[in-house]
This record gives structure tokens, C-alpha cells and sequence, in this order.
């Protein structure tokens, strides 16, 4: 794979920046069909909030023909109506890959759950390893009514409290919700106050037989189905669609979008990427602060 990351000597160096041009310029030479874009830290800015550039790049590459795809760790009910209104955003890849939905009507066209076992599992090294989780059922988040009341009465130190407590929901036991679904779990977010105790929870949660384990932030632990991930989701979405890899760009920030970016023919990390993703990375665009999606879309999609 192409690596292109700014040198840290910047543009003064002459020779860096001439193979720069000439990395940018093989890569400007994919027919990209399909965009798929990760949400958070990635085409939302911190604010959580899509920004004026990214929206209109995404809208005339929609114009123009090119399949606009969310790929996001989110539940399908999580996502904000300013990324659902943008205009020709057609499906939307939510829980790591456990659901393909249309954006328009919500309907599911795709689901790979977790394996029973798995949820079986879940909830015995929920109070082991001392963690809150998240339970994903049908779009839905779901939480301990004690979590939530703490995000809500205490705020929360390692993510947006606005965003927890608007797309999640509260019940007496979610591990009593989940054994209940055990067959319609999307994704089971372990999430731990402190990264002392999320490594110390690390081997054991990887240590769930017949299930993935990915990271979308840095305090949680995602656990999806055997095959689930934004990859696997993509490639069934591609088949539906006519798109080969090579046709596909995908914009991400995190380790949950490490095998979409190795799917795709330009697989581009925002400069705020995290855990690894830029070692996989084709292209290194700017933050999700400053327009990074837009760019790159400008960029590789309408060769602007």
C-alpha cells in the first residue's frame, strides 16, 4: 500500500514533497463509485457536527453518481438527523457491521449478530471486569439505568455526555435485556471508566470465543459476531451494488476502521487517527476539525 503521511520537515523538502505529488497523483487515478465514511472523530468534528465543506463535498459526489455510505460503530437509532439529511447518503453501515440500513425508510437490508455463546459470555465478564456496557438490539442502544443516571447527574470524562444520554437507553438490568435477545444482539460495547481498567479487562475480553473485538474510542471495547465488521458489511453492500475494492474509497480515524481502509483502493486516515489506523492507510488527509472528508472526497472523488 501507498503511505502518504506529511513530512516533519513540512513542504520545504523538496524531494518529499515531489513524492508526495506523485503518490497523490497514481491514487487520483482510481474510478472511485463508492465512499464509505465513519462517523465520529472522522466526518463529525469534535463538536459532533458535520461541517458546511464536508457536506457539500458529499453531496455533489452523490450528484454525481458515486454511492454514499455511512460505516459507522453507531446504532442505526444513534445516528443524528444532520448526517441522515445530508442529500444522497443512501445506506448506512451501523454497529460495526452487525446491520446495513436504508437511510431513507431505515430499513435493514443486511444483520450479522453475536453468537449466543458470546452474549452468554458478556455477561458473566460484565461484573468481572467491572465495566458498563452497551447492548445494540435492532438499532437500539441500551444501558444500566445506574450508568445512564451517572452520565447525566456527573457528566462523563472520556466522551460527549449530551451524546450518551441522547442515543442510549436505560433499564433496570441491560444484562437481563441482552440474555433475553441473545439472538438479536448487533454489538455489546464494554466501556470502562479508566484505561488501567479497560487493559487489565483487555485479555479477557479478547478471549470471547466466536466473536470480534474492535475499539471505536479509546475507553471501550466493541464486541461484534464472528465475521462482523465494517468490512465484511462493505463487501456484501459492494456485491449488492457492482462495486469492486478498487472502486472504493473509505475515510476513518480508529482500529474499528483498520479493514475497511486495507478493503478499499484509497483507504484515508484523518490526521486525528488513533490505534494503528494510519499504518493502513493509503492516504493521510487533514483532521476532522478541518475538513479532512471533504478534502479527501475533493480530492480523489471529484479531482477537484
Amino acid at each position: 500500500m501507498i503511505k502518504i503521511q506529511p513530512h516533519p520537515l513540512g513542504c520545504g523538502c523538496l524531494i518529499r514533497k515531489q513524492t508526495m505529488l506523485k503518490e497523490e497523483s497514481e491514487l487520483k487515478k482510481k474510478n472511485i463509485k463508492m465512499v464509505a465514511l465513519d462517523l465520529d472523530g472522522t466526518t463529525f468534528n469534535s463538536a459532533g457536527d458535520i461541517s458546511e465543506r464536508n457536506t457539500a463535498a458529499i453531496e455533489e459526489a452523490a450528484s454525481k453518481g458515486v454511492h454514499v455510505v455511512i460505516s459507522t460503530g453507531r446504532s442505526f437509532r444513534s445516528l443524528p438527523d444532520h448526517i441522515k439529511n445530508v442529500e444522497g447518503i443512501e445506506y448506512a453501515i451501523t454497529s460495526n457491521g452487525a446491520q446495513v440500513n436504508r437511510v431513507e425508510s431505515g430499513e435493514a437490508v443486511y444483520k450479522d449478530c453475536l453468537d449466543r455463546e458470546a452474549v452468554k459470555e458478556i455477561a458473566r465478564l460484565k461484573d468481572e471486569t467491572c465495566a458498563d456496557i452497551e447492548v445494540f438490539i435492532h438499532g437500539q442502544a441500551y444501558v444500566d439505568e445506574s450508568y445512564y443516571n451517572d452520565v447525566r447527574d456527573n457528566g462523563c470524562a472520556y466522551r460527549n455526555a449530551a451524546y450518551v444520554l441522547w442515543s442510549r437507553k436505560p433499564v433496570p438490568d441491560v444484562s437481563s435485556l441482552m440474555l433475553e435477545h441473545d439472538e438479536e444482539i448487533e454489538n455489546v460495547n464494554f466501556v470502562y471508566e479508566t484505561l488501567e481498567m479497560l487493559e487489565a479487562a483487555r485479555p479477557k475480553v479478547n478471549a470471547i470465543e466466536n466473536a470480534t473485538i474492535t475499539s471505536s474510542f479509546p475507553n471501550n471495547l466493541e464486541v461484534g459476531g464472528p465475521n462482523t465488521s465494517k468490512k465484511t458489511a462493505l463487501v456484501w453492500l459492494m456485491k449488492e451494488l457492482g462495486i469492486v475494492p478498487d472502486e472504493l474509497m473509505c475515510c476513518g480515524d480508529a482500529p474499528n476502521d483498520i479493514k475497511m481502509a486495507e478493503l478499499a483502493g484509497i483507504g484515508v486516515a484523518v490526521a486525528n487517527a488513533w490505534g494503528g489506523l494510519k499504518d493502513h492507510a493509503d492516504y493521510i488527509t487533514e483532521s476532522n476539525d478541518d475538513d479532512g472528508v471533504g478534502i479527501a472526497i475533493e480530492k480523489f472523488v471529484l479531482k477537484k
